[in-house]
């Protein structure tokens, strides 16, 4: 395979950065001016996750573009890692909000949509009972809170590279090494072991005092990292083996289908969650219950007990629903999801003819209408493969050539989202520069 020449991605970083900086004042000056007032400049820490010194500055966005307030358009193949896996502001979601907006927005009372939501999650998904949040991160949480209670035990089990919301109990291994505030010591709530790696979840489990499992059914954080064959049939006997609970997170893998990798794989998890684009970008999540936990969890409660700590005042809110409703029945359909993976598979045999053409120590890889390259030969295993193998000085490259050539790609990672609104011309021009891109390496 091709050696890459370290020189040359320096040079080619330096070249780009300077382009980027040159061709976005407006940003940088916004930039410069929100640092008085916002933390670190951004009113959101992970915003300044993008490969230049300042990001950039949205004005707008609608389907699978997005505009800056420099007057550049942006093919977005980022999509808000995942929040508007959709497209910006799906015009079904979008007219049911406006509508919904004058008719009053919380009140802390049900309306008729939340019963058409409930049952079309229980068609979706499998699992008979459900609850509203407003992000996945208070979905895992409640989740979690569910779990120990049913089990009555504390501790949980999640896996090295995992990402499940900004939790103490979830942030492990290399992302605690950033996490402010001194979470409580692993010990005390989590034990940690390798995707794919039945024997050591056997292991974690055998003293029968964790309350559950909480994994992705494919990892993505670290990026795509599929189970082995046979994995999850293992896991999910292993788990009721030890009496511990598996809570299934959809949250980005709902990119595999209309029901998720639990409805392609028939997964038959005991809780499931889901967040960030069940509504469309609004913020919404949902939390699912077996019938088993649900009679061990309300069987353990007094009735006062049962209804406190499982959410906050806005969770559930009617502007939520009906943005949850108008999603489900409009646009998280079947006809949406065949128009994204075909565009999806598109995508990935061009990067992939590239990659092989000119024989990169690099690979393709694509879970539903999710793509991401890496600069390894091989795909990872599980999260520990997958964080030795970043290559950031690439990654930093890689954006920033693309950003510069008008095209977003998600900045923790090399990952590309296709949403209903992405055209294959739209993946013909992904395809050409990423060519442009090993053509300027090899030069």
């Amino acid at each position: 395979m091709k050696t890459i020449d370290r020189t040359k991605i320096k040079m080619l970083v330096h070249r780009e950065e300077s382009r980027y900086v040159e061709e976005r004042p407006k940003s940088q000056a916004l930039f410069e001016r929100a640092k008085a007032s916002l933390l670190n400049g951004v009113p959101m820490s992970w915003m300044h996750r993008w490969a230049g010194p300042f990001p950039i500055f949205v004005k707008e966005a609608n389907g699978a573009r997005l505009a800056d307030v420099d007057g550049h358009r942006y093919l977005d193949l980022c999509l808000g890692d995942s929040g508007a896996m959709f497209g910006h502001s799906p015009a079904a979601t979008v007219n049911t909000i406006v509508d919904r907006v004058g008719k009053g927005m919380t009140s802390m009372l049900p309306t008729e949509d939340c019963v058409w939501v409930g049952e079309n999650l229980v068609r979706r998904f499998g699992l008979p009972y459900w609850q509203i949040y407003m992000t996945a991160t208070n979905a895992n949480k409640f989740a979690i809170r569910v779990a120990r209670q049913t089990t009555q035990r504390n501790l949980i089990l999640v896996f090295d590279g995992c990402y499940h919301g900004s939790l103490d109990e979830t942030l492990v291994n290399y992302r605690r090494e950033r996490i402010m505030g001194k979470p409580p010591a692993l010990a005390l709530t989590t034990r940690v072991v390798q995707f794919n790696d039945i024997d050591a979840v056997q292991a974690a489990l055998s003293p029968r005092d964790i309350a559950c499992v909480i994994c992705e059914p494919a990892m993505t954080d670290v990026g795509i990292i599929y189970p082995i064959p046979g994995y999850h049939a293992a896991l999910r006997e292993v788990t009721q083996h030890f009496g511990t609970l598996l809570i299934i997170d959809e949250t980005h893998t709902i990119c595999g289908g209309p029901g998720g990798l639990t409805g392609a794989w028939n997964l038959e998890p005991d809780i499931f969650t889901l967040g960030k684009a069940i509504a469309g970008g609004f913020p919404a999540a949902v939390m699912g219950l077996s019938q088993e936990v649900t009679n061990r969890f309300l069987g353990g409660l007094t009735s006062r007990e049962w209804d406190m700590g499982l959410g906050g005042t806005l969770s559930s809110n009617a502007l939520a629903v009906a943005a949850l409703r108008a999603t489900l029945e409009h646009v998280m359909t079947d006809s949406a999801y065949g128009h994204m993976i075909r565009l999806a598979e598109q995508l990935a045999d061009g990067i992939d003819r590239t990659i092989k053409t000119d024989s990169l120590p690099w690979h393709v890889i694509r879970l539903g209408c999710r793509v991401e390259y890496r600069f390894c030969p091989t795909p990872p295993q599980n999260g520990a493969e997958a964080i030795n193998a970043y290559d950031l000085e690439m990654d930093k490259l890689v954006h920033l050539f693309f950003v510069n050539r008008g095209i977003l790609l998600t900045p923790f990672h090399d990952m590309m989202l296709v949403c209903p609104e992405t055209t294959a011309e739209d993946v013909d021009l992904h395809n050409k520069v990423f060519s442009e891109f090993v053509d300027e390496l090899n030069r």
